[in-house]
C-alpha cells in the first residue's frame, strides 16, 4: 500500500479535542472500551480491561477541562501497557500463570504514572510472549495474538500485543519492552511505528524485569508524531529539536543485513535511500557472533532469575520459555563472562561506524509475518523456529545499547518494516528521518478500524 502520505497523529488528535471541550474524556474511553469488547475477540491482543479505573480517571480529566485546569498534553487519550507493566489496583503477571497470585500493584510504573500526569488514561494490559522469551506472543497461557492484516499470521512478539492493538486500529498507542527486538519485531509484523530507545534512558522501576543488560522499555503508535509525543512524555518531559533530515547522514548496512530478506523488504529499503538521497553500504563485523552473545547474555541473566522459582514451580512455566530458561541457567559463568566482554568490543565498533553516519537503515525482520499453523522462517536456507529466530537483525544492534526506530515500510500486501539506528542519545536524528519517510508516503501505518477516532454523537 502507496501513498498514503502524512496525517495527524491520532493521539495527539484525541487530545486536542478533549482539551477544547469537543470531545469528552469519559466518551472516548468508553467506546475504546466498547471497541475492544467487540472485535478484539479476532486477535486476542488485550489480556485485561481496565474499565472502571480507566472511566474514573477520565472523569477526572473532564472535570480539570471543565473548570478550567490544564488537564495534560495528553489528556482522554486512551493507551495500553504490555502486561510487564505495573498498573496500581492490578496484579503484573508478565504473561504468566506463575505470577497471577501476586499481589496487585501498590502504584504504576514509573513511565506509566508519566503518562498519566499528562492525561493518558490505561485501558487495557496487552497479551505478550512469557516473561517477554519470544518473538512471537505464541503463549500456553494466554493464547496467541494474531495479527490484524491477517488473523491467520502471527503478530510477533514478544510485544505482540501492543502492536497488534495499534495495528487493529484499537488503541491509537501502546507501551511495550524490547531486550532482543521485542518492540521492533512485532511492530514490523503488524505495520506500526515503535521505538527503543538508548539503553539506560528510560527508567525500569516497576517494569518485571528479563535481562538487566539489554531492557528498554518505549512505545508503539500509528503515527510518528503521536510516538514522538509520548516517547518525550516517558523520557520526563523531554523536547527535541529535530534537525532539517538533509543534514541527516544516512547509511544502509549491508552484509548480514542484506542477506535472506524479501525481494519486496530489499526493493522498499532501495526507495527509501533514494528519497533520502544516500547510497553508502556499510558492514558492520562479526554479527553473526554480535547476535550469539546477545542470545547468550539473555538466557544467562534470564536463567538466573527465574532459577528459584523453576526450582519450585517449573511445570507451571509454558514449556518452551521453560525449557529456553532451564538452559540458560546452566550456562557456565565463563560464556556469559565472555559474551560480555564481546558485546564492549562490538559495541566500539559499531559507535566507530556511526561516526560516518548518523543513521543507519536496515531490515527489521526477514519479510512478513509467519502463518500460525507454520511458525517458522528460512534463513541461510533453513527452515527454523520463529520464535526463537524472527529478531535476526534486530538482536546484534541491541547488544551495541543504540536508540532504533522501527518504520512501516508503505508497501503492497503484509506489512513489512525496517530500523533506522542511530548513535546513543540520537532519537532526534531518527525522528528527522522517520518523518520524511512518513510525509513522503514511503512509511506509513495502517490501522484496519479505526474505533477510538469516532466523534461523539
Amino acid at each position: 500500500m502507496t501513498g498514503q502520505g502524512h496525517k495527524a497523529g491520532a493521539a495527539l488528535a484525541i487530545a486536542a479535542d478533549v482539551r477544547a471541550g469537543r470531545r469528552s474524556a469519559v466518551s472516548v474511553v468508553t467506546a475504546v472500551i466498547g471497541d475492544i469488547e467487540a472485535r478484539d475477540t479476532r486477535f486476542n491482543s488485550v489480556t485485561r480491561i481496565l474499565g472502571p479505573a480507566a472511566v474514573a480517571q477520565a472523569e477526572e480529566v473532564d472535570k480539570a477541562v471543565a473548570a478550567g485546569r490544564d488537564p495534560g498534553p495528553l489528556a482522554g487519550v486512551p493507551f495500553g501497557v504490555k502486561d510487564l507493566f505495573d498498573v496500581r489496583g492490578e496484579v503484573t503477571t508478565a504473561g504468566s500463570i506463575v505470577l497471577r497470585d501476586n499481589l496487585p500493584a501498590t502504584r504504576d510504573a514509573e513511565v506509566v504514572e508519566r503518562l498519566r500526569a499528562a492525561g493518558a488514561v490505561p485501558v487495557a494490559t496487552l497479551n505478550m510472549d512469557e516473561f517477554a522469551y519470544g518473538f512471537s506472543t505464541e503463549n500456553a497461557h494466554t493464547g496467541t495474538t494474531r495479527n490484524p492484516h491477517d488473523p491467520a499470521r502471527l503478530a510477533g512478539g514478544s510485544s505482540g500485543g501492543s502492536a497488534a492493538s495499534v495495528a487493529a486500529g484499537l488503541l491509537p498507542f501502546t507501551l511495550g519492552s524490547d531486550t532482543n527486538g521485542s518492540i521492533r519485531v512485532p511492530s514490523s509484523l503488524c505495520g506500526v511505528w515503535g521505538l527503543k530507545p538508548t539503553y539506560g534512558q528510560m527508567p525500569l522501576r516497576g517494569v518485571y524485569p528479563f535481562v538487566a543488560s539489554l531492557d528498554v522499555v518505549g512505545p508503539m503508535a500509528d503515527t510518528v508524531e503521536d510516538l514522538r509525543a509520548v516517547y518525550g512524555i516517558m523520557a520526563g518531559g523531554l523536547h527535541m529539536g529535530e534537525p532539517d533530515v538533509g543534514d541527516v547522514r544516512v547509511a544502509r548496512l549491508g552484509g548480514w543485513f542484506a542477506e535472506n530478506i524479501s525481494p519486496e523488504l530489499a526493493a522498499g529499503i532501495d526507495r527509501v535511500m533514494a528519497h533520502l538521497g544516500h547510497d553508502r553500504v556499510i558492514e558492520l563485523p562479526e554479527v553473526a557472533r554480535a547476535r550469539a552473545s546477545a542470545f547468550l547474555i539473555s538466557a544467562a541473566e534470564g536463567g538466573n532469575l527465574h532459577l528459584p522459582r523453576l526450582r519450585r514451580r517449573a511445570m507451571q512455566y509454558d514449556p518452551a520459555t521453560r525449557g529456553r530458561l532451564m538452559a540458560g541457567a546452566m550456562l557456565p559463568a565463563a560464556t556469559f563472562v565472555q559474551a560480555q566482554r564481546f558485546r564492549r568490543w562490538f559495541r566500539e565498533h559499531v559507535h566507530a561506524a556511526l561516526a560516518n553516519a548518523d543513521v543507519l537503515v536496515a531490515p527489521t525482520t526477514v519479510g512478513v509475518a509467519p502463518r500460525i499453523d507454520q511458525p517458522s522462517i528460512t534463513v541461510n536456507g533453513r527452515t527454523v523456529s520463529a520464535r526463537a529466530n524472527l529478531g535476526i537483525f534486530t538482536q546484534p544492534i541491541s547488544l551495541a545499547g543504540l536508540p532504533v526506530l522501527a518504520a512501516p515500510l508503505a508497501v503492497d500486501g503484509l506489512p513489512q518494516g525496517i530500523q533506522l539506528i542511530g548513535a546513543p542519545g540520537g532519537e532526534a536524528k531518527l525522528f528527522a528521518v522517520a518523518t520524511e519517510l512518513q510525509r513522503a508516503g514511503l512509511a506509513a501505518c495502517r490501522p484496519i478500524e479505526a474505533g477510538y477516532a469516532r466523534k461523539d454523537s
